[in-house]
């Protein structure tokens, strides 16, 4: 399942540092714009505290986890909708990812240059927002011109649905604001909304990038940010990238948690960041817990049993008959699958049912 978030931020705000974090890929690191030209994609490991759990109880050969991935984006500069800087090939690579991570610089740091000569992270935000934004402009007036005579003069119900959606997008974007502000009530007006893949439309993440006496509350900037988002389906992470890079250099989890707990933290923020990130994508996880493996699979939160098992094999859904289902919290409480099963805690589930989070699957098949 390649679903990608992308990494987006003006240049210098710590974008490639942050990603470097990520992955074992090495993006360029360096104090100029535009280091990072190609993006730099990273498959990273999803942090899974259950999967442990999982195998001191049943101690497998291996453990699997599941990952997500992170696409680093050249740095986009203002005018970035007209072709200025990499602007078109930014703007590209981020219609190809399926939600945004947006870094701001949210630090002050004289030996950093910044890009527009001073720390605002608010304004940073709206350089990028209003390139967006008219690119999906662009987009809203191309659909309108085909849609707008059928709507007004030929009856098709369709067009005119559409026709409502599109105007109700081309008011938020004159008002300089992002697509995902607006709301569809109707299942019809969410699908058509979704078509249109606008770049201001696609679930973001804001990763404020601070300095290490703010990585624990944030500071004056991240407040500003807060209150910039409100009306926006966002989510906020608080990031110290300079903090990060000097945990990657630990070789031990324990050197790593102590070093944490001195700051003040219980996690670092990439483990948070790639958790937040997987949820972003709508994604979940199923567990299989046996003696080969104890491994984590990624599903489309709201998945059905038959769709989960084709995660596996194509096989599995083709002949889904049902599926045996535990709950992680009683596999954890009764410390086996056949004490559960002995507990009548195990429960069989047929085509319809919706995996949860976290649900430990043994799918029956016949093919």
């Amino acid at each position: 399942m390649a679903l990608q978030c992308g990494i987006v931020g003006l240049p210098n705000v710590g974008k490639s540092t942050l990603f470097n974090c990520l992955s074992n890929a090495k993006a360029q690191s360096a104090n100029f714009p535009f280091c990072t030209i190609e993006p730099n994609v990273g498959v990273i490991t999803v942090p899974d505290e259950r999967l442990n759990k999982l195998a001191e109880l049943v101690h497998p050969e291996k453990i699997v986890p599941t990952t997500v991935e992170i696409v680093d984006i050249a740095g986009l500069v203002k005018g970035a909708s007209k072709g200025e800087g990499l602007g078109n090939k930014f703007l590209a690579n981020i219609r190809e990812t399926d939600a945004i991570l947006h870094i701001l610089r949210c630090f002050d740091d004289d030996n950093i240059t910044h890009v527009d000569g001073s720390v605002n992270p608010v304004r940073d935000k709206e350089i990028i927002d209003a390139e967006l934004q008219i690119k999906d402009l662009e987009t809203i007036d191309s659909r309108l011109a085909k849609v707008q005579k059928q709507a007004q003069t030929g009856g098709d119900k369709q067009a005119k649905l559409a026709y409502d959606v599109l105007i109700r997008f081309k008011e938020a974007l004159e008002q300089g604001k992002s697509a995902r502000t607006v709301t569809f009530d109707t299942k019809d007006e969410q699908k058509i909304a979704r078509e249109l893949y606008l770049l201001t439309n696609k679930p973001v993440m804001y990763i404020c990038n601070v300095d290490e006496a703010s990585a624990v509350s944030g500071n004056k900037y991240v407040d500003a940010i807060r209150e910039a988002v409100k009306e926006e389906n966002a989510k906020i992470l608080i990031v110290a990238a300079k903090i990060e890079s000097e945990i990657a250099e630990f070789e031990t989890y324990d050197e790593r948690q102590m070093f944490l707990a001195e700051i003040g933290l219980e996690e670092s923020g990439v483990n948070r960041l790639i958790k937040l990130a997987y949820k972003l994508l709508n994604l979940e996880t199923f567990l299989t817990a046996g003696p080969q493996e104890v491994r984590a699979w990624t599903y489309l939160k709201g998945s059905k049993a038959p769709q989960c098992a084709g995660v596996i094999h194509t096989d599995f859904e083709k002949g889904f008959i049902r599926a045996e289902v535990i709950k992680y919290e009683d596999f954890i409480k009764y410390g086996s699958e056949a004490a559960v099963k002995e507990a009548g805690k195990m429960s069989v589930e047929g085509k319809e049912y919706i995996v949860q989070d976290g649900d430990i699957m043994h799918f029956r098949f016949n093919v």
